[in-house]
């Protein structure tokens, strides 16, 4: 049945497909059929085309079509009638098939495999659901309410239990040998072991030499957030080919700088600003915020470091008798503080946070919260893992990234010349 022109437009202005989808709609109007439903044409459609393509592989697996077969060929192998099916589709639901059958068993269909009950796109979505922070049981409700089929808790683990092996693969993959700068931090997640207790996630991202943002890997640790832990994280990225890092950016952990000093030798260690005012405000009353703002400012404004340390003396005179500990942490940090003023206002303003890895995590709590618990550590990772995968899926935000990238790299390309690779062409 031919669509009307005056509902689609002039035929000849229809591509192919376009006049494929009106002929369904027009059929389906004329019919008194639903498009789409449990006994919409989209299912009849979606059934048709399923077995279309299995009879076209069918004829391909034998090399002739249905009663066509050539009197003296070698092969003995026909068809042998067909077996019922039921597939998964995330447009019509759940589709009843005829799967064609041959004598010798040898037919290994492709468009729907053997023992294969969902379309490639429902295991897509269930992933995707998953990685945004929807359980299980969401997703199973999810399904019954828009697709009008059921997918049971324990299909949906077996669909997402698919990507442990593509995540180990993605958990020991090779790294760059040189990376500008390493941003690392630690999220904490519930586990029930028996009990439910709190572990550490440990999270890595490195930024080439191309500005390019790759996210390391994900450990889980057991108890608090250790600088031992941290130290086999290291040693497992250096396994991995990592043999230079400019900067490692952290938030200040206790005996870190020691730890990485004992992997990269020649790298430094930068602690995040953003941390250290936070814990500053800690620190101090709330009435007094707004003038320990002003006072702290110069400190990381600072146009070297002994500028720095001549507005961290003043911090002490003014705020020193009635905030000790406040000076306290400051001093304690200085070593790792002040590494970022000895460098371009380029370098300074992209290594002076974890703000690179805070977003990842954002991403990561937001489907935690979602789920309060996992019964294992594996669950966990699993989790972690499908969000980081689905993470920029247009690849806007990586052109982003590379553009705010840009000067700093030119900037790392003369800084450190003699460790850079190539920046000798430059």
């Amino acid at each position: 049945m031919s669509p009307r022109k005056s509902e689609f437009g002039p035929a000849r202005d229809l591509s192919p497909e376009q006049a494929a989808a009106a002929a369904m709609v027009a059929e389906a109007k004329a019919r008194g059929l639903a498009l789409t439903g449990p006994d919409g044409l989209l299912k009849l459609f979606t059934k048709n085309v399923l077995e279309t393509a299995l009879n076209e592989e069918m004829a391909e697996h034998l090399g002739h079509e249905k009663n066509q077969a050539e009197p003296d060929r070698e092969s003995t192998n026909v068809r042998n009638g067909t077996r019922p099916k039921t597939v998964v589709s995330d447009a019509a639901g759940e589709v009843d098939i005829n799967v064609p059958r041959d004598r010798e068993s040898t037919f290994e269909p492709r468009i729907v495999k053997k023992r294969q009950r969902r379309l490639t796109e429902v295991d897509e979505i269930v992933l995707s659901l998953y990685a945004k922070g929807m359980t299980t049981g969401d997703i199973s409700a999810h399904f019954a309410e828009i697709y009008g089929t059921s997918v049971s808790k324990e299909t949906i683990s077996r669909i997402t239990d698919k990507v442990i092996a593509e995540m180990q693969d993605w958990a020991s993959r090779p790294l760059d040998a040189v990376y500008v700068a390493v941003f690392i931090d630690a999220i904490h997640v519930k586990v029930r072991d028996g009990q439910v207790a709190n572990r550490p996630v440990y999270a890595a991202i490195g930024v080439t030499v191309d500005g390019c943002k790759d996210v390391f890997g994900l450990w889980m640790g057991t108890g608090g957030e250790g600088a031992k832990f941290w130290m086999s994280v290291l040693i497992d990225l250096k396994n991995r080919g990592v043999r230079d890092v400019f900067f490692l950016v952290c938030d200040g952990l206790k005996g870190l700088p020691e730890v990485v000093k004992n992997v990269w030798p020649q790298t430094i260690v930068q602690t995040c600003i953003v941390h250290l005012i936070r814990n500053t405000f800690r620190l101090a009353s709330r009435r007094d915020w707004d003038a320990v703002k002003r006072d702290i400012k110069p400190i990381y404004t600072a146009p070297d470091p002994d500028a720095a340390m001549a507005a961290l003396d003043e911090l002490e005179e003014k705020w020193g008798a009635k905030y000790r500990a406040m000076i306290r942490l400051w001093r304690n940090a200085w070593n790792e503080f002040v590494p970022f003023l000895d460098y371009d206002i380029e370098i300074r303003r992209m290594i002076c946070s974890t703000n690179a890895i805070e977003s990842l995590n954002a991403r990561y709590r937001r489907a935690i919260r979602a789920r309060g618990h996992f019964p294992t550590e594996q669950a966990a990772m699993k989790c972690l893992y499908l969000v980081t995968r689905s993470l920029d899926p247009t690849g806007a935000g990586r052109a982003r990234w590379m553009m705010r990238w840009k000067p700093v790299i030119n900037a790392f390309a003369i800084t450190f010349g003699d460790r850079c690779p190539g920046a000798e062409t430059y």
